[in-house]
């Protein structure tokens, strides 16, 4: 069943992802999914949470340009640290998709992390670079940006989001999106598969 990108209120983007312990030829084959749907809806990044996977894995190109490969990560297991400075700027998601907010996040990070030959990975990153990568790594705490809004962005975004839950709802009441009980066995299912 190909990827796709699920949106908000879907539980899984609620969920705390797992440690990858392997990589075989499935997960290059997601990863490359990953990067075809992150181009297709005109994004910089990607979290596995965000295509219905319980994998500590995002991608990130942050020019959102396919054809600079050169600025592609694949980024497995990251740990961010040494958070520095402080600075807003308007974000938005792919899992809330036209819904964007002004939003405070340190102005640098460093990260390790693997690539997919399971090499180690060590970034000082800052300014947009470093909002993608906290962005990203949110998602796979269960964390989305408008977590990080203040009450009055929150306010101001109230009607959009109803509007994620309603149409939500309506797409579980046709039967497109599966209960609660049938998304947790699955994801149970697939983190056996890589534990």
């Amino acid at each position: 069943m190909p990827l796709r990108i699920i949106t908000y209120p879907h539980p899984t983007l609620r969920r705390k992802a797992l440690p990858l312990r392997r990589v075989d030829a499935e997960l290059r084959g997601m990863v490359a999914e990953m990067f075809e749907l992150m181009y297709k809806h005109k994004g910089c990044g990607l979290a596995a949470t965000q295509v219905d996977l319980p994998y500590r894995l995002f991608i990130v190109n942050e020019s959102g340009d396919p054809g600079l490969k050169d600025e592609e990560f694949v980024i497995l297991n990251p740990v961010l640290s040494k958070h520095k400075g402080s600075e807003e700027d308007e974000e938005g998601c792919l899992s809330l998709p036209g819904l964007y907010a002004q939003v405070r996040r340190p102005a640098q990070v460093s990260l390790e992390a693997f690539d997919l030959a399971g090499k180690p990975i060590r970034l000082e990153a800052k300014g947009r670079f470093a909002r993608v990568l906290q962005h990203e790594n949110d998602h796979l705490d269960g964390v989305l940006f408008i977590d990080r809004l203040s009450p009055t962005q929150l306010l101001a975004s109230k009607d959009q989001i109803a509007e994620f839950e309603t149409e939500f709802a309506q797409r579980r009441e046709r039967g497109e999106i599966p209960g609660d009980a049938q998304i947790a066995a699955r994801i149970a299912e697939l983190e056996a598969q890589r534990s």
